[in-house]
């Protein structure tokens, strides 16, 4: 039987919890903060950042938000700490660095 996934929380008693802690519905991921997982960080440098926006469509976990056309800092409840956005940044503006 699947637990309706848009009534957990944070908090929800562990009762409430998918076996394996699956997700079975679309769009749910904001529920669960898989930055917890991250053993490096993304430390954003914005005198550095030119906003050519490369690094956004590249981010696996979307923690890089885009609005009105420029980036904001990164998004840590859902960042995983890959190194995809540091790798593709052409100005140095991402760096990453050891732990949370």
């Amino acid at each position: 039987m699947a637990t309706d996934i848009s009534k957990i929380t944070e908090k929800s008693p562990w009762q409430e919890l998918t076996e394996g802690n699956k997700v079975y519905g679309g769009a749910t991921s904001v529920h669960f903060h898989t930055g917890e997982w991250r053993t490096n960080t993304p430390v954003f440098d914005a005198d550095k950042c030119t906003q050519c926006l490369l690094c956004a469509p590249v981010c696996p976990d979307s923690s890089i938000p885009v609005e009105n056309g420029e980036r904001g800092d990164f998004d840590l409840d859902h960042c995983k700490g890959c190194g995809i956005c540091a790798k593709v940044c052409p100005f140095d503006a991402i760096t990453m660095k050891e732990g949370k």
